[in-house]
């Protein structure tokens, strides 16, 4: 009965959780429809609810706002609004703070979370999974020998918390990952591990060891003596 309990919760508890997920984030993106008037709303109009309208609506609104902020016109409509809010004492700082994450974050010319990496941490020969921030600032590497790289170590199963380290570029290593194999590798404790290329090999063997066998077969049939 154990077993067939364990079964059960291994279907259910992935489907439970990814219903649960995808009801908050609808939920929440409805949310967007009340800013409309009250008589323009969709639930007015048709007389009844319809999940997910507000997720339809927030993928317009952003889709629109790409578009106007990649124009010319609408990139300077952007500068003025941000110079607005860079007047404002508090908005000013958690503005800029927050912007200047999201552009770090979310442009396709920055290097942040762009790379898995395997350093030692929290000592010498303990490695874990870290992520490429970037390089250390100015005002830091002058205070260092080597080239060093920034990166952040999550902590797991919950990888919104985390370390922030630099360390020598020479003692951190590529990995054959993607960001998005990494992160299910640390949120599963090390249960999920990405099939990649040393999988790959591993199971298969080296391709000289696999190519060994067929060369000597070659060699042995061309051989005179044989």
């Amino acid at each position: 009965m154990k077993r067939y309990l364990v079964a059960g919760l291994l279907v259910w508890v992935p489907l439970g959780i990814t219903l649960w997920v995808l009801h908050f984030l609808i939920t929440t993106l409805d949310q967007t429809l009340l800013l409309f008037p009250t008589e323009a709303r969709p639930d007015t109009l048709l007389g009844y609810h319809v999940p997910g309208l507000g997720v339809v609506l927030s993928f317009g609104i952003l889709l629109l706002t790409g578009v106007v902020a990649a124009n010319f016109l609408g990139a300077r409509l952007i500068r003025v609004w941000e110079a607005v809010l860079g007047r404002i004492p508090v908005v000013k700082s958690i503005y800029s703070s927050v912007k200047q994450v999201s552009d770090t974050l979310l442009s396709d010319s920055g290097n942040a979370f762009r790379k898995a990496l395997l350093v030692e941490f929290p000592h010498d020969g303990a490695w874990t999974i870290a992520f490429m921030t970037g390089t250390p600032a100015p005002a830091v590497s002058i205070h260092l020998d080597d080239e060093h790289v920034s990166v952040y170590v999550p902590t797991t199963p919950n990888p919104t918390s985390g370390y922030f380290i630099i360390v020598p570029k020479s003692r951190v290593r590529d990995l054959d990952m993607t960001v998005d194999e990494a992160l299910k590798y640390v949120i599963s404790m090390g249960v999920v591990a990405p099939r990649g290329r040393a999988h790959d090999i591993a199971v298969a063997g080296p391709p000289l060891a696999r190519a060994a066998p067929a060369t000597a077969l070659a060699n042995t049939a061309s051989d005179p003596r044989n």
